[in-house]
């Protein structure tokens, strides 16, 4: 799943995705863990413990709860629902 990774200070750096059909997606552990306080175990290894946890996701799943879903709930964090752009670059 994992396409790059730079290590950074905060563990796991950058990590890239490229769903079939959709821009390519930069999930940021700097962003999930300082800016927004969260800890390594918030979902390692709740929401991404195995590797079949951790397969590629279609975006009903995801809308469903399933991955990123799991807190980009419209509660949690911004909904994935209405927000694309906050994920999927150009």
């Amino acid at each position: 799943m994992r396409e790059s990774t730079a290590v950074a200070d905060v563990g796991g750096g950058e990590v890239l995705f490229s769903p079939k059909g959709a821009d390519k997606v930069s999930y940021s552990h700097e962003t999930h863990v300082t800016k927004a306080g969260l800890k390594c175990s918030d979902c390692h290894y709740k929401i991404y413990n195995t590797h079949e946890a951790s397969k590629r996701r279609t975006m009903d799943e995801m809308e469903k709860g399933v991955s990123c879903g799991a807190c980009h709930n419209g509660s949690r964090a911004f909904d994935l629902k209405t927000n694309c752009g906050k994920c999927h670059k150009p």
